[in-house]
């Protein structure tokens, strides 16, 4: 490969990024259901973040005078069997839940990232045993495992995190490593390599780069995922511990407070209809980016 044919590749390389991203923005905004999802989203973290403040209770204060109080003026989502304000507390159970989504799909993405960075670049033998080693995760019942490590370590919101983080790093390890696998055999890879560049400048500044609208749409559709595992922990008492409260905590909280006697539909509805509306939301958002960022279109 001749000095000239590597400038032109490493220039094209250095262009391309802004061109995708940009073209990718633009079929995004195209996209309504996306769009709509975004809007939604960013709303839903506004309300977590400023409504609480604002609702005129705190999320633990008790008003045993009030228990199990229907939605009304004073309380627009009705109080709990300790006369909370529920609407304080599903707002409040918002932030816990979407930074329980976001923080444990940023450790995953990380984990899978390096590991299957590492093993689709090195390729071959070191390839094989990694990916191996895999295969074998795929097996164990992760479930179970994080019950047991919220057992023996302690039931805390950094274990939770770091519990669920390393549940899901296996897909997004094989999905990195077939892009790998893929990126490095393209020339301005190879014009890096023939100009000496070190392996792990190669794989930040140019192989990284090229599978980054794989990742982020990876972490997008991965964030439901990781809030469903922590809403069924905390629905089977080893997810959120109170005084805090997740969305999955204030359901399964609810259903024990429903009996033939009392039904309080709003101790159910107005959680999971949160949760299920946030879920939605993503899963339209990934969607929307798988479809924005898919070089077969972006490229065009």
């Amino acid at each position: 490969m001749t000095e000239q044919t590597i400038k032109e590749t490493q220039n094209a390389r250095l262009e391309k990024p802004a061109g995708f991203w940009n073209r990718g923005l633009r079929r995004l905004a195209s996209d309504r259901a996306a769009l709509v999802a975004s809007v939604f989203l960013i709303v839903v973290i506004a309300a977590c973040l400023i409504g609480p403040s604002l609702s005129g209770y705190a999320y633990s204060e008790q008003d045993l005078t009030s228990t199990y109080q229907a939605p009304t003026k004073a309380h627009l989502m009705g109080t709990d069997n300790l006369g909370r304000d529920l609407m304080t507390r599903v707002l409040r159970g918002g932030r816990v839940s979407l930074l329980v989504g976001i923080v444990g799909t940023l450790i995953s993405v990380a984990i899978g990232v390096v590991y299957g960075g590492i093993a689709g670049y090195l390729g071959g033998r070191a390839d094989m045993i990694m990916m191996r080693i895999v295969d074998v995760l795929y097996g164990m019942p992760f479930m179970f495992v994080v019950i047991l490590l919220m057992t023996v370590f302690g039931r805390s919101l950094l274990l939770l995190f770091i519990a669920l983080g390393a549940v899901e790093w296996l897909t997004i390890a094989r999905v990195v490593r077939g892009q790998v696998l893929e990126v490095k055999e393209r020339d301005f890879v190879e014009g890096a390599r023939a100009l000496g560049t070190l392996t792990p400048d190669i794989l930040r500044r140019h192989i990284l780069p090229n599978v980054m609208g794989t990742i982020v749409v990876y972490a997008t559709l991965n964030v439901p995922s990781v809030m469903l595992r922590e809403a069924f922990l905390s629905f089977l008492g080893f997810g959120v511990q109170p005084p805090d409260a997740s969305w999955g905590s204030l359901a399964a909280d609810a259903l024990t407070a429903i009996n033939p006697a009392r039904i309080c539909w709003w101790l159910v509805l107005f959680p999971c209809m949160a949760l299920s509306a946030t879920l939605l939301a993503l899963n339209f958002l990934g969607d929307g980016l798988r479809d924005a960022l898919d070089p077969r279109f972006v490229n065009r």
